[in-house]
């Protein structure tokens, strides 16, 4: 394992994020056939896609952002406080403006096909400006986008001490605590539990619409820990050295986990009132979260600290990929979906057609252009 400073470029943090984006296609695909609510399903749906996507859904985009913390604290980097204000826009908002007149609209036109005799019918509908599900304007998948904008601007205080050389007593404080297993796994996990047990009572759906204050603090404290632990190479570096005993408790969570889902999935019945079920589900979901992210996070920095001739091309297109692939899925899956297939052959087809698509999109029409590379985040060309 190469022991790097925490000014150093992180390859496991690269190699992560692409795997994490990976999930994403897959998960994003699974929700054709999943019983949960979606935009668009399929006419047959699979409980077996539930078992492993209600696992991965509660560490997906908690990995996402805490990865997202590191990379926000690399990105400060010699910046000053506008040039740094100014990078977060450009990167963030002005994809995520272009993103809901241009990327999402499709997706909220499959949802609601029947209703109109061509996309051009539709697409005027969206500068209503009327708010999504009664109207066509939205930012879907890309309300993350939009809180990792806010994330940003509100962690630069946090951002600029720990920069600096006051913080350093903090962060030996710090680095005694969360150098330590146990400290690493229940000091963040106790922490993130306690901001869920004040706000979730008062806001507890995840709606992605600045309202669900509950998730909006939950995301916030995985890119909180982010830039905590990747602030001090002393405490970044001592991870690795604890995956086993991370996996461990990561491993040993589900079991309370599912307990609480087979009851849910109706496999056997538990003798507790349906609250106090979903309460003895909810809160080892919450310990899940951060247990699994932090064993991910070890196990990266042991195994997968290593350049590779393609990281950097990789890493430079997942953004216009997580950006494009939600539409697609559903452009795609529209088709496919009629079909009949099996399943299994539905899903894959999505996936890997999905794949494919987003790849073009980007090779031949978004990376040669500066303009396109702009609109999706990406630096321009020269």
């Amino acid at each position: 394992m190469q022991t790097l400073s925490a000014h150093s470029r992180r390859y496991d943090l690269d190699w992560l994020r692409f795997l994490a984006i990976l999930l994403l296609l897959f998960f994003h695909t699974g929700m054709w056939f999943t019983t949960w609510d979606w935009h668009v399903k399929n006419n047959e749906l699979s409980t077996t896609f539930n078992y492993w996507m209600i696992w991965s859904h509660y560490w997906r985009m908690p990995l996402l952002l805490f990865i997202s913390g590191a990379g926000t604290f690399m990105a400060l980097g010699k910046r000053t406080l506008r040039q740094f204000t100014g990078e977060r826009f450009m990167r963030l908002i002005i994809p995520l403006v272009f993103g809901m007149f241009v990327v999402v609209p499709p997706q909220i036109y499959f949802e609601y096909i029947a209703k109109y005799s061509s996309y051009w019918d539709f697409y005027p509908s969206v500068f209503e400006f009327q708010a999504y599900p009664g109207g066509s304007f939205s930012w879907h998948h890309l309300w993350f986008i939009l809180y990792l904008f806010l994330y940003s601007l509100l962690m630069i205080p946090l951002l600029r001490y720990v920069r600096s050389e006051k913080s350093q007593e903090f962060k030996d404080k710090l680095f005694v605590r969360l150098s330590k297993p146990w400290g690493a796994l229940w000091i963040p996990a106790i922490f993130i539990f306690l901001t869920q047990l004040a706000l979730r009572p008062y806001f507890p759906e995840e709606t992605h619409d600045l309202k669900d204050l509950g998730y909006f603090v939950f995301y916030l404290c995985f890119f909180f820990f982010g830039i905590l632990f990747y602030s001090d190479a002393r405490i970044w570096n001592s991870l690795g050295a604890h995956r086993y005993k991370f996996l461990t408790a990561a491993l040993l969570i589900l079991i309370p986990i599912y307990t609480v889902y087979m009851h849910f999935r109706g496999v056997y019945t538990l003798p507790f009132e349906e609250f106090t079920l979903e309460v003895l589900f909810e809160v080892p979901a919450t310990f899940m979260a951060w247990f699994t992210v932090i064993a991910i996070i070890a196990f990266g920095q042991h195994y997968l600290n290593r350049p590779h001739p393609w990281l950097s091309k990789i890493n430079e297109g997942l953004y216009p990929f997580y950006i494009l692939h939600q539409t697609v899925i559903i452009a795609i899956g529209y088709y496919i979906c009629q079909l009949n297939w099996s399943v299994s052959a539905k899903f894959w087809a999505i996936s890997f057609l999905t794949l494919f698509t987003c790849l073009s999109i980007y090779f031949f029409l978004i990376k040669p252009f500066s303009l396109m590379r702009v609109l999706f985040g990406m630096k321009a060309k020269g």
